[in-house]
């Protein structure tokens, strides 16, 4: 199982580098500009690049999970954060100002579900005496606070209500998305590498 997570967090890592190098190299504003319109810049190949390496880590502690009894919804909603991911990269977003297409659908719902599925996956693991459930729990709240921003302005402009871009920064708010989904799986992966997981059964509480 250790080498499950190392080889993980390895990909995750690989990945986190490749995404910051794609912002280095951009030179976008971060606060305003999503994550998805970064693939239109010359170095855009980088975002699916390293999404694709999110998915792959996903899957590697994902299995790690299953093996150390973790309970079916939790290694599902792992699996799902990680195709998420991989579809997400796979499937670009539309430019500003275009009608949304097939693959621009793909894309933004494969991000809600992706979106979605890692803060439950951190609640659920909070449930048990595993090593750093309270900071798994927090990080939860706060992706799923971040969340709620992030679908505001779409829900808001559906009923034809003008919002500025200022109103809701939307770069800011999905990459505090991330960073917490991804805080998340990490934690999850290092808490079974720590003996202190061991404290009680895992599969007790994440069934």
């Amino acid at each position: 199982m250790k080498g499950l997570l190392v080889s993980g967090f390895a990909a995750v890592g690989t990945g986190t580098g490749a995404m910051l190098t794609l912002h280095a190299e951009a030179g976008l504003d971060p606060w305003h500009t999503v994550i998805s319109e970064y693939a239109f810049h010359p170095a855009g190949w980088l975002l699916p690049t390293s999404l694709t390496l999110f998915a792959v880590g996903a899957a590697l502690v994902a299995e790690a999970l299953r093996r150390s009894g973790a309970g079916n919804w939790v290694v599902a909603l792992v699996l799902v954060w990680g195709a998420s991911m991989f579809l997400i990269g796979a499937f670009p977003t539309d430019r500003p100002g275009v009608p949304l297409s097939l693959s621009g659908g793909i894309h933004r719902y494969a991000a809600f579900a992706a979106f979605l599925a890692m803060p439950l996956v951190g609640l659920l693991l909070a449930r048990s005496r595993m090593a750093y459930a309270k900071a798994m729990r927090v990080l939860s709240a706060i992706a799923l606070g971040a969340l709620l921003l992030v679908v505001i302005p779409y829900v808001v402009r559906m009923f034809g209500i003008p919002l500025s871009n200022d109103d809701i920064p939307a770069g800011l708010t999905q990459r505090l998305v991330v960073v917490t989904e991804l805080g998340v799986l990490g934690l999850a992966g290092l808490a079974l590498l720590n003996p202190a997981a061991r404290r009680s059964p895992v599969s007790a509480a994440l069934a």
